[in-house]
Order: C-alpha cells, then sequence, then structure tokens
C-alpha cells in the first residue's frame, strides 16, 4: 500500500504542475490578444495551438451574442482551479490514508 500511496502522491503532483503550467499558458495567450501580434510568430502559434482547443469548446457554451470580452479563459480558469481544489487534494488525501 505505501507504494501504491507514493504513486497517486507523484500523480497529484503532475497534475498539479500540469494545471498550473496551462494556466499560465492561457495568461500568456490572454495578454497576447490585447496587442496585434505576429499570428506567424512561432510562440503565438504555439499558445493559440495549446488553448484554442480547451477555449474553443468553452466559447461553444457560453451565451456571448454580442459581448465584446472573450469570458472563456476566465470559464478555464475557474475549471483549473476546481481541478486543482478538488481533485489534486483528494488525491493527495488518498495517498496520505495509504501510507
Amino acid at each position: 500500500m505505501f507504494i501504491i500511496g507514493n504513486l497517486i502522491h507523484a500523480l497529484a503532483a503532475i497534475i498539479h504542475w500540469a494545471l498550473t503550467i496551462y494556466m499560465w499558458l492561457i495568461i500568456a495567450r490572454a495578454v497576447i490578444s490585447w496587442v496585434n501580434p505576429d499570428p506567424y510568430n512561432p510562440v503565438v502559434r504555439f499558445l493559440y495551438q495549446v488553448t484554442e482547443p480547451v477555449l474553443y469548446r468553452v466559447r461553444r457554451f457560453l451565451p456571448i451574442g454580442r459581448m465584446p470580452i472573450d469570458l472563456s479563459p476566465v470559464v478555464v480558469f475557474l475549471a483549473i482551479f476546481f481541478l486543482d481544489a478538488f481533485l489534486v487534494r483528494t488525491l493527495e488525501d488518498i495517498a496520505i490514508r495509504m501510507r
């Protein structure tokens, strides 16, 4: 049981870091959208390729209408915070109980 507890704890740490990195990628995407970025810049292309699939799926469910502001990054932030607070902490609690 000790090994499985350590494995679950390591999985929780990896999920936490992946969510944190993705959150920073979305922040960078939002900051870049405030200016007129060069669409052929490799950094801009990478940010769009990594974040657009998730943001697009969220935009489909938002009643945007004629809103001038894209709220999909905010919704994704809330989802990331929820996953970090619920999923990661639950995995950590399970790992502690298995030790």
